[in-house]
């Protein structure tokens, strides 16, 4: 399909076009499985383990904690990362390769870092080939376990070394974080935990992983995506033009907006009540969703004044977000334990109130979270 452009789209729709695309609303086709949700959004941003759990639960109607950690303790959904240097969840086929488009970049720009730290190709080597014995004969192993490998074998890690050493073996795939142990992953070989890998030659792989982002994230532009996966600007125009055919262009404020054509069928008249649906919807979304983190512009949804009530004083950890009709209005929490449990919401306008069709979505969402919690 040849893409369409329009002239006058309305900024207000694209957050509720995101939850379509997103998969947090009920409509069209829906996730089955914990690995269908991670594989039709690409990438998960997972370093709060909690949120990440509570991100494949939202966009999988009667799913439980239980059922998220079975699939990560399965294998069939894994934890690294795949880019920006930030754990991400991702389909256990889809990991290779995107770890060969992004670890030279990341390599290169922690090298300085790495000279503080003392840290060589060789003592990654050696480290390499440590790890890997001590998993073919013990198993799994905690990151405290391979910690004292490597001190015994005369390769320290402390102050940070041995951080920068795991995520060097597990950047360029030799180890993986694989089942859980309580609220921690234990460290497996890559071979072993993901037996069969896709192999995409980088043009290829670019073109793909573009296409499946303005699927699960759109509409968004090529900045975004950019920003994304921190692959270069130069490289996602080229892979746009060989996908272009599949996807539809939203022209807003002058930019470029890209999604499915199967979202932007919703701005012709065909989604719910003649409208773009969400119009009504109340979301409790995790800290760290894709839904307000998977873009380099988070205005469209977030409005900037409320930015530091989100992330207070830009520290990097974002709160729970209540989302209405696409749009961030507050942060939430939860008061009290076991059947005492409560959602709080915590508007950005202390004054307002939600009305009472609202009222009614928000409390659902609350019911839907807390069971979540305790299947």
């Amino acid at each position: 399909m040849a893409a369409l452009v329009r002239n006058r789209g309305d900024r207000r729709v694209l957050g509720r076009l995101r939850l379509v695309s997103q998969g947090l609303l009920d409509v069209g086709e829906r996730a089955d499985s914990p690995a269908d949700v991670v594989r039709r959004m690409t990438a998960m941003q997972a370093q709060d383990l909690q949120a990440a759990l509570w991100a494949v639960g939202v966009r999988l109607p009667g799913s439980g904690v239980s059922s998220v950690r079975a699939a990560i303790d399965a294998g069939t959904i894994v934890r690294s990362w795949p880019m920006r240097g930030t754990l991400h969840l991702v389909a256990p086929e889809d990991l290779g390769w995107m770890l060969e488009l992004t670890a030279d970049r990341l390599t290169k720009g922690i090298a300085a870092r790495h000279r503080e730290l003392g840290i060589t190709r060789a003592d990654v080597e050696k480290c390499r080939d440590l790890a890997l014995d001590h998993l073919s004969s013990a198993g799994p192993a905690s990151r405290a376990d391979l910690f004292g490998v490597f001190d015994a074998a005369g390769q320290p890690t402390q102050g940070q070394r041995g951080v920068h050493i795991l995520g060097t073996l597990c950047r360029h795939g030799w180890l993986v974080q694989g089942p859980l142990a309580g609220n921690q992953q234990l460290l497996v070989a890559f071979d072993q935990w993901i037996p069969e890998s896709r192999c995409l030659d980088r043009q290829e792989a670019v073109a793909e992983w573009l296409l499946r982002y303005f699927r699960s994230h759109g509409p968004a532009t090529v900045r975004d995506f950019a920003w994304w996966t921190q692959i270069p600007l130069t490289e996602v125009r080229s892979a746009l033009a060989e996908i272009r055919r599949e996807l539809v262009e939203l022209e807003v404020d002058g930019t470029g907006h890209w999604m499915s054509p199967e979202t932007a069928g919703l701005l012709d008249g065909r989604g719910l009540d003649g409208r773009v649906p969400g119009g009504r919807s109340v979301l409790l979304l995790p800290g760290f969703d894709e839904f307000l983190l998977g873009y380099t512009d988070r205005s469209l949804v977030l409005p900037p004044e409320h930015a530091n009530l989100v992330v207070p004083g830009g520290n990097g950890v974002f709160k729970k977000t209540v989302v209405a009709a696409g749009e961030v209005i507050g942060t939430w929490a939860v008061a009290g334990k076991g059947q005492r449990a409560a959602v709080v919401p915590e508007l950005f306008d202390g004054a307002r109130r939600l009305g009472p069709a609202a009222q009614a979505a928000f409390d659902k969402a609350s019911r839907r979270y807390l069971e979540f919690l305790a299947t």
